[in-house]
């Protein structure tokens, strides 16, 4: 049988071209729009935390092992680092995590310590130092500084390194992640031995509305906002200056993902899954499931409409006090 005329080989051929230039265009298009539409880091537009700006948080089940560079932490040893050398510090954090097995409390090791720059450390290269703090929430400090030779970081176990952020409202308990984001952590921990957080509080709420369901999915074909599904609040203290902290654990953001807003003092605790947030955002912490309906209930108080550089938001019209507070070791994870 013949070969019907619409099946010519110059119409075939003239037909695939075009859709290669189709996919080339819409490529470009694509790097274009992502590049405009993620703003620099820092920038005003951060400070929404809109789909506009990119997002992270802690998705994806990832491995941490992070530790502060030229920061030495004391503590009781538990393995001497003059009889055990790794090749890594994430070698030493792993060797200290795995004396936190099972579900028993308190982990044998919660601090290492890495000597890894071979010209500073000489015979002391490689020695990895696991310990035992009497506090893990006030870990001992010995020094810091660019003449420290050491890397040193923390381990929380179950039921440890859990605070709570107190309001009229009840206690959100957030479970902090120092394997992950070291700085921040220890940013937090240093909040802990002030009496006071005056002017800690949450000043920006945005409910799921109609965009998140309940397990903070997003509903096919909605928007992504507004409202953004996110508590703004800050940890700038009166008279407390904090260290501005640099990128660390930037995953997916998912609901319960504490974050930092740009470098802080600013955090968000969002309330839904962001996958359209392009991991921008230093995850620090999570909150405990039992804990999402204070922050939901937080999120429903009476807000007003404000633009902050050209983006609706609703903000408080009574922001909510937050003090820290340290909790004593529990069974909760």
């Amino acid at each position: 049988m013949g070969r019907k005329p619409i099946d010519s080989e110059p119409t075939r051929y003239t037909t695939f071209i075009l859709l290669l230039m189709g996919l080339f265009s819409c490529t470009v298009v694509y790097i274009f729009t992502s590049a405009v539409i993620r703003p620099a880091e820092n920038s005003a537009v951060d400070r929404t935390l809109t789909v506009e700006d990119g997002g992270g948080g802690t998705g994806g089940g990832e491995e941490c092992c992070s530790g502060v560079e030229s920061f030495e932490l004391w503590g009781d040893a538990v393995k001497w680092g003059s009889d055990f050398k790794v090749n890594s510090s994430k070698e030493c954090c792993k060797a200290c995590k795995d004396m936190c097995t099972g579900n028993h409390g308190p982990c044998l090791c919660d601090t290492w310590v890495f000597c890894g720059d071979k010209n500073a450390c000489g015979d002391k290269f490689g020695e990895c130092w696991l310990k035992k703090q009497k506090d893990t929430l006030a870990p001992d400090k010995k020094d810091a500084g660019n003449k420290i030779m050491w890397t040193s970081g923390i381990v929380f176990g179950k039921g440890e390194g859990i605070i709570a952020l107190e309001t009229e409202f009840g206690a959100i308990h957030v479970k902090l992640l120092p394997e992950c984001s070291p700085r921040s952590v220890f940013n937090i921990l240093d909040l802990l031995g002030f009496r006071h957080c005056a002017g800690c509080q949450f000043f920006r709420a945005e409910t799921r509305g109609q965009i998140w369901d309940a397990h903070g999915d997003h509903i096919k074909d909605a928007s992504f906002g507004p409202p953004y599904a996110l508590l703004q609040g800050t940890f700038g203290a009166q008279g407390t200056a904090l260290d501005e902290v640099s990128r660390e654990f930037c995953p997916e953001i998912r609901r319960g993902s504490v974050a930092w807003v740009g470098s802080g003092p600013e955090f968000f605790i969002s309330l839904a899954n962001h996958q359209e947030w392009k991991k921008a955002y230093t995850v620090f912490g999570y909150v405990l499931p039992e804990d999402m309906q204070i922050v939901e209930k937080i999120a429903q108080l009476p807000t007003k409409f404000d633009v902050w550089t050209g983006v609706n938001v609703t903000v408080l019209e009574n922001p909510v006090a937050l003090k820290l507070r340290r909790i004593k070791s529990s069974n909760v994870i």
